[in-house]
């Protein structure tokens, strides 16, 4: 009997699916293991993998929204009664698909037209009837470049993100075409300029653009609103000298195989004083309260899109090298969409840093299951008071984010204490 293809749940926070594009058509042979389709989750884009062989039969749902389990497809033998499967899994979440219009559910036939899409791009009918990702796509819009036009080197001549940015470079260099005499025109007769309406505010259309919210954008949504309004947050704010951290970092950087960062310093620092502090290291269950033995702490990323944090596990028995090369791959991954389902969970602690953009203090939410977040600032030179004299000290304030039903005043203020006095006498970190 034909089977029934659902919605998978690709990240532990997934409630659904948006279906981006399908690199499948409906009569294909499908093999195990092929891809399928597309799916932006709400960490990342990935691919959706067949697991069975057959006829792709039928395509339930061709781009947009699906909820975990909903039915994507069916998958069988040439000729099979695809409605028959759908009816017999007995799922409501075939229901849409079944009722939506027949011109969302077909492919519409491609028409012709004389007029040429604005900026040199492809209309959206043509891109559909090119062979290339959804993220392909996309680029050659914004680049304004035909993507009928580019080269693909995917699987069968799929266009791929590589082609894209291939041609976007051979557009810069590509020589400037050589400027034609222009004729003289014939005298006009003079006339006055035409009026100039000027532009006034709060008159004639709304000047704004809206922006479809996408499934990260939902989650991050979703999931702060709930930490932010369930957890009782409270905020400890604690100012350190880095003056040694400096001094320690420039000695380490001589010898280091990577270029140590101050992010990698804080890292580790707050690894080793969880360890000292196992309370700041748990969860809130509802009914009990988890300590977490090991150390994995999230590092907070900007994207594009919002927000990720992939995990570094182990966190407090990892050199700084290490934790060092273990962030830049894991937020280039993150940069790319391209962070695995499990590179972003189990995290026991957070950290997030605004440091590099000038910012010297701050207050985050918690990152649920976590119990705290530390808000790191920006390392600011300032005057302060050194054995009863006025000097300059390098300065950092770091703020925790606590979950009062987990975490007490007294419990947060003592980890930071330690926090404190591990950074300004950094070498403990290399013992």
């Amino acid at each position: 009997m034909a089977e029934v293809i659902r919605m998978p749940r690709m990240s532990d926070t997934m409630e659904e699916g948006n279906i981006v594009g399908w690199l499948k058509k409906e009569g294909d042979v499908i093999e195990p293991g092929e891809t399928l389709a597309e799916v932006e989750t709400d960490k990342a884009t990935m691919e959706l993998d067949s697991y069975v062989e057959g006829t792709l039969l039928h395509i339930a749902v061709k781009e947009g929204p699906v909820p975990i389990d909903g039915v994507i497809a069916v998958i069988g033998k040439p000729g099979e009664d695809w409605k028959t499967a759908i009816s017999s899994a007995g799922d409501t979440a075939a229901a849409p698909a079944e009722s939506a219009p027949e011109a969302a559910r077909e492919e519409p036939a491609p028409q012709k037209t004389e007029a040429p899409a604005s900026n040199g791009v492809a209309s959206t009918q043509d891109d559909k009837r090119v062979k290339a990702s959804p993220l392909a796509k996309s680029m050659a819009r914004e680049a304004g470049i035909d993507i009928s036009e580019v080269a693909g080197s995917g699987d069968h001549g799929r266009i791929v993100r590589r082609d894209v940015e291939a041609a976007i470079e051979s557009q810069k260099t590509a020589p400037a075409p050589a400027a034609q005499p222009a004729a003289t025109p014939a005298p006009a007769p003079s006339k006055p300029a035409p009026a100039v309406t000027p532009f006034v505010y709060g008159g004639g259309e709304a000047n704004y653009e809206e922006v479809a919210v996408s499934q990260m954008r939902k989650t991050i949504a979703r999931r702060l609103s709930e930490s932010k309004f369930s957890a009782p947050h409270f905020y400890l704010t604690i100012e350190i000298n880095m003056d040694k951290a400096v001094q320690l970092r420039q000695k380490l950087n001589e010898v280091s195989p990577t270029k140590l960062s101050f992010n990698d310093l804080v890292i580790k620092a707050a690894a080793a004083a969880l360890r000292q502090h196992p309370a700041v290291n748990s969860s809130w269950l509802g009914d009990k309260i988890r300590r977490n033995k090991d150390i994995n702490v999230g590092v907070a990323v900007a994207v594009e899109e919002g927000l990720l944090v992939p995990v570094i596990r182990y966190t407090d028995i990892k050199t700084l090298s290490q934790i060092n090369t273990e962030v830049k791959v894991l937020a280039g991954k993150a940069k790319e969409k391209k962070l695995q389902p499990d590179e972003m969970q189990g995290n026991t602690f957070t950290i997030s840093n605004l440091g590099m953009f000038g910012i010297e203090e701050f207050t985050a939410i918690i990152n649920p299951p976590d119990s705290c977040i530390l808000a790191v600032g920006g390392i600011i030179e300032k005057p302060i008071v050194k054995d009863g004299q006025i000097a300059v000290g390098n300065m950092m304030k770091v703020t925790l984010s606590c979950d009062h039903r987990v975490v007490d005043g007294a419990t947060g203020a003592q980890f930071l204490q330690t926090f404190k006095s591990i950074l300004e006498e950094p070498i403990r970190l290399l013992v």
